[in-house]
């Protein structure tokens, strides 16, 4: 007898040849970009692509993402959810690995009842891929709201909160079936007033019987920490082959620690926004950044798990970039004094590059799991 054949929902790696090679398919045609004005839900121009399987009613995959979110959040209509989700989804967040539309469409309803004044404003879609390869699409938003309703963190506090979030969605046939979203979840927390430290021991401790089942530390990805010299890469001037240049960005200063290579590829006034309301602008701001986490982490080893972007060497690019790294805390520093705990780290980074450098970053990640799983007790 035959063994039954499992279902692979995993998503194929795009190729190259899978990235737009301009921006004529962008958020651009909805007005969208911060919270200065409210997104069109429906333009009149639309640059049309190819979206077999997908509601008629899309016009490209924008449009979908775009549309679909506003219908959900702006609309009210959660149970869109069950149209848009594959019902076997996996949606990978903070606290590990979440299964089916069931899950997402809870989760929503919690949210919305904490904050029923919530938007969600589209600053950004980076998108590559097609209909036969699966459409895979970097979504920033920004998300504001008053707390007026109970949460997984405490009764109403009356607070206003204003955070990003980046979700990366792979769809096909109009159904979203793998996410990885990364919500500013450190920064929601103080915001709300809440202490940051005590209320990621408490979820740490709670394990899978609390309300973030199932338990992140069970489900995250293994990672393995080589102990060879870092191979030493040549970080290109020209932005021609995107894959080459972020591999090399990535694994000259964060593996390889040179720091001084921040220089070279950021620009002098880069503008950085990052998880737990990190603000900032300038290189030497970026540089004290990542020497903070890898001080906190000296043996950090990173690996870059997803990569895509849209663009030319003329006008720019887009890229977004999924990545994810394990490192023992031994050193002092942003998470207090060394436990010797082994940590996992990922985030998803957004890199705007004009003229072959990067003038703008959005980095999102795992803050208050990494303050879990150094807080937590051990057992």
């Amino acid at each position: 007898m035959k063994n039954k054949k499992v279902k692979d929902l995993r998503p194929m790696q795009l190729k190259d040849h899978h990235m737009p090679k301009n921006f004529d398919i962008s958020l651009k045609a909805y007005g969208g970009g911060g919270t200065s004005k409210s997104l069109n839900p429906n333009p009149k121009k639309l640059k049309p692509q190819s979206m077999k399987g997908f509601e008629a009613q899309y016009k490209n995959i924008i449009d979908y993402i775009v549309r679909i979110t506003y219908t959900i959040w702006e609309e009210k209509n959660i149970g869109y959810i069950y149209d848009t989700y594959s019902n076997d989804c996996r949606v990978w967040d903070e606290f590990g690995l979440q299964f089916g539309s069931e899950k997402i469409v809870s989760d929503t309803v919690h949210t919305n009842n904490a904050f029923p004044d919530i938007r969600l404003f589209a600053d950004e879609v980076i998108w590559a891929g097609d209909e036969k390869a699966s459409f895979h699409t970097s979504h920033r938003t920004i998300i504001t709201g008053t707390n007026s309703g109970f949460s997984k963190f405490s009764k109403p506090t009356g607070k206003t909160v204003r955070l990003f979030c980046i979700a990366n969605c792979v769809a096909k046939n109009n159904e979203i079936y793998y996410e990885n979203v990364v919500y500013d979840t450190a920064g929601l927390i103080k915001q709300l007033g809440l202490d940051l430290h005590q209320v990621a021991k408490q979820i740490a401790n709670e394990g899978s019987i609390g309300p973030f089942a199932p338990d992140f530390k069970s489900s995250k990805p293994k990672r393995k920490i080589t102990k060879l010299k870092p191979i030493s890469y040549e970080i290109p001037e020209t932005v021609k082959d995107v894959r080459k240049f972020v591999h090399a960005v990535y694994d000259t200063i964060w593996n390889r620690r040179n720091f001084s290579a921040i220089n070279d590829v950021f620009s002098n006034n880069i503008e950085f926004e990052g998880s737990t309301g990190r603000k900032f602008k300038g290189v030497k701001q970026l540089r004290k950044f990542i020497i903070s986490i890898v001080a906190s982490f000296p043996d950090l080893a990173l690996s870059i798990e997803d990569l895509y972007w849209m663009g030319n060497t003329k006008d720019g690019f887009l890229i977004s970039i999924r990545w994810g790294a394990v490192g023992t805390h031994k050193g002092n520093g942003i998470y207090g004094p060394p436990t010797n705990r082994e940590c996992y780290l990922w985030g998803i980074t957004q890199w705007e590059i004009k003229n072959n450098k990067i003038i703008k970053e959005w980095t999102g990640f795992n803050e208050l799991a990494i303050l879990m799983q150094l807080l937590g007790d051990k057992k």
